[in-house]
C-alpha cells in the first residue's frame, strides 16, 4: 500500500492530507491547540481513529500512540551526543535510517520491512512517501511519521533559541561557541 502525505500550504496548526496513489483522502490530520503536540487522525469519513500525544515534562521528548482512546505505545528520544537514536515501545518495531532527514524504513524484530519513508522533491508542500507492506500497520506507521514531523519543529526551536544567545553574546562582544558543533 503507497499513501502520499502532504503538507497544507497555509496552516496555523499541524494539519496534514494522506492520499492513496488515485489522489483519494485516506487521512486527515488534525493538531489541537494544547500543552505539547496532540494530533487526531481521522479516517476518510471524518470519524476520529488513533491521536499522537507528546508528554510534557519529561527530560527528552515523549510521544504517546492511541488508536480510538487505548494506548498502544509510545516513542522516546535517546540522550546521543550526534546521531538521533529513539526508544520504540511499539509493536516490537525499530526504525533503521536517517529518522529526520525522512529516508527510513520500519521494521520488525525479526528483520521484515514493515514500511519504507522517503520525501518526494519538487513539489509546492512537502510529500513524503509512505510504502507499507500489510495495509492493516497503515495507521501506526503514519502515528511514526507525524512524530517525525513533531521533532522537527522540536529541532528548529532549539537552532532559534542558540542562534539568538549567538546574538546577544556578539553584541556583547563575547566570543560565542555553539554547544553542539561539528569541527
Amino acid at each position: 500500500m503507497r499513501l502520499l502525505f502532504r503538507q497544507r500550504l497555509f496552516s496555523w496548526f499541524d494539519s496534514y492530507d494522506i492520499y492513496d496513489e488515485a489522489g483519494n483522502t485516506v487521512y486527515t490530520v488534525e493538531g489541537k491547540l494544547a500543552w505539547g503536540h496532540c494530533l487526531h487522525i481521522l479516517n476518510a469519513a471524518g470519524d476520529h481513529i488513533g491521536t499522537v500525544r507528546e508528554q510534557v515534562l519529561t527530560f527528552l521528548p515523549k510521544f504517546e500512540l492511541y488508536v480510538q482512546d487505548q494506548y498502544v505505545g509510545c516513542i522516546q528520544k535517546e540522550f546521543t551526543f550526534f546521531t538521533p537514536k529513539f526508544d520504540i515501545d511499539c509493536n516490537g518495531w525499530r526504525v533503521e535510517g536517517d529518522f529526520l532527514e525522512w529516508d527510513y524504513r520500519v521494521t520488525e524484530a525479526c528483520g521484515a520491512q514493515v514500511a519504507s519513508i522517503h520525501k518526494e522533491l519538487l513539489h509546492w508542500t512537502d510529500t513524503y512517501v509512505l510504502d507499507i507492506a500489510d495495509p492493516e500497520d497503515a495507521l501506526y506507521v503514519l502515528m511514526f511519521v507525524l512524530i517525525g514531523f513533531a521533532l522537527l519543529g522540536l529541532v528548529l526551536i532549539g537552532a532559534v533559541v542558540l542562534v539568538v544567545i549567538a546574538g546577544v553574546k556578539a553584541n556583547d562582544g563575547v566570543a560565542y561557541r555553539y554547544p553542539f558543533t561539528w569541527r
